[in-house]
């Protein structure tokens, strides 16, 4: 009997930069926290939409055409989502993919990101600038769980499972089909968990 692994789903994740990292994320920490401070509109924004943390996602979403750091946080991405699209075997010769959207996420303890898609993107990603011990790292659900219609339980330590969770590291970066849902759980610890969100656009 033979069986096949069918419509895989791929993600990845490796570091961002080979050498000089941590200058360049201290100075990436830096203008995120300084984005916090003066972003009115996305504190307003995360007050209502995301309670106790901050994110600029409705208020400065577009960081890599404004901020020189985060165009040079483009820049380094642009390696890692070629080689992630020739995984994919995605045909890009017609078009290019490109980066459409770029914002700050800050998540102290007790902060969650419910479960989402990113529509209309076709590669999204989130960059580590700061994780502290414990933080929680981010959630994938397989997308055919609602179609998993009267399916026994699986066994303990089987490979296959209904979600995956990725951990958070800083200063690498990870990438997925922005059609696969995500989260983020709660923070249980003080320290805060920043982020760097992006989409990337098949024009």
């Amino acid at each position: 009997m033979t069986t096949r692994s069918l419509f895989p789903t791929l993600l990845y994740d490796d570091r961002l930069l080979p050498r000089g990292g941590r200058a360049f994320n201290a100075r990436l920490l830096r203008e995120c926290r300084q984005l916090r401070e003066d972003d009115a509109a996305g504190r307003g924004w995360s007050a209502t939409n995301y309670p106790g943390g901050f994110t600029s996602y409705s208020s400065a979403s577009r960081m890599h055409q404004v901020s020189p750091t985060f165009a040079a946080l483009e820049k380094a991405l642009s390696r890692h989502v070629r080689h992630y699209a020739r995984a994919l075997e995605f045909d890009l010769t017609s078009r290019t993919l490109a980066m459409t959207d770029c914002w700050v996420n800050i998540m102290p303890r007790g902060v969650v990101h419910s479960l989402h898609l990113h529509p209309l993107s076709t590669i999204s990603g989130t960059y580590y600038v700061q994780t502290p011990a414990g933080c929680p790292g981010l959630k994938f659900e397989d997308p055919r769980l609602d179609r998993m219609m009267a399916a026994p339980p699986l066994r303990r330590g089987a490979a296959r499972q209904p979600w995956f969770v990725l951990p958070a590291t800083t200063g690498r970066v990870v990438l997925f089909e922005s059609w696969l849902r995500h989260e983020v759980p709660p923070s249980t610890v003080r320290a805060e968990r920043i982020s760097v969100s992006f989409n990337y656009s098949w024009f």
